[in-house]
């Protein structure tokens, strides 16, 4: 068994594969500062409460998009889980060739989407992470990373929203019954899940316009992913665990050629 870790800017998210089959989920959030132990004592109680034993684990992975983390989570999978683990970044065998002028620049999460989107739905692919940020990557058929835009993310926008605005409150992010709102909550509902919904056909719209690729298969992910891709025909595919997925694949590679 192996341990993936997606740490975001918002949750750290792990997956425990058997081979290539996920047995297990679990979070915690990213944002509360914790030591080391702290961090190895919650895993543990999450591995052991999905029935898995630190003795079957035989390796872990991370894709972190938050530094300040990782000197104490990384440590507590050392002392904790008696794994080594793999950190996403240059160098790492991942079957995606980044082809932008900053290659350094992509985020780990985003690699991570990208080679698991290729390497389940094949290339060309359009790769929608709706996380804190929402991404829109394009791979090309060779398996280039070719282009990337980022967005502000649906809960960036509603905490903007509440913050900024006085007279403005905290909401559940949710599709209200209209867009054509009569009072306050449903109106800012409408506002961002309307707004995400006409910004992700747009966007979709002019990659495939400016790339020429016109048969661009397009796969979501992310938390309020799925809220969007069931509003939209643009999106083919929503993947909940693609990340997970493509910590799995990197993990491969590099076992095996490592």
């Amino acid at each position: 068994m192996i341990l993936a870790v997606d740490v975001g800017n918002t949750n750290i998210t792990m997956g425990v594969y058997d081979d290539k089959v996920l047995k297990a989920t679990f979070h915690i959030m990213t944002k509360t500062p914790r030591t080391s132990d702290e961090y190895g004592v919650l895993i543990v109680q999450l591995l052991n409460n999905r029935g898995v034993r630190i003795p079957d684990l035989e390796g872990s992975i991370v894709a972190s998009v938050v530094p300040d983390v990782m000197h104490s989570f990384l440590g507590a999978l050392v002392r904790y889980t008696k794994t080594r683990p793999l950190n996403v970044g240059p160098g790492m065998k991942t079957g995606i060739r980044i082809v932008t002028e900053d290659t350094r620049a992509i985020g780990a999460d985003r690699i991570v989407d990208a080679v698991a989107a290729y390497e389940k739905y094949g290339g060309p692919v359009l790769v929608l992470d709706f996380g804190t940020a929402t991404t829109y990557d394009l791979i090309t058929e060779k398996g280039e990373f070719a282009a990337g835009i980022t967005a502000p993310g649906i809960r960036i926008s509603s905490e903007a929203l509440w913050t900024q605005a006085a007279k403005l409150p905290n909401i559940a992010i949710r599709k209200p019954k209209s867009i054509l709102a009569q009072e306050t909550i449903s109106s800012m509902q409408a506002g961002l899940v309307y707004g995400q919904i006409g910004q992700t056909e747009y966007i979709i719209k002019k990659v495939k316009e400016e790339s020429g690729i016109h048969d661009l298969k397009v796969v979501a992910t992310g938390g309020l992913g799925r809220l969007i891709a069931d509003e939209t025909d643009t999106i083919d595919i929503y993947d909940s665990f693609l990340t997970l997925e493509g910590l799995r694949i990197v993990y491969e590679k590099n076992r095996k050629n490592g």
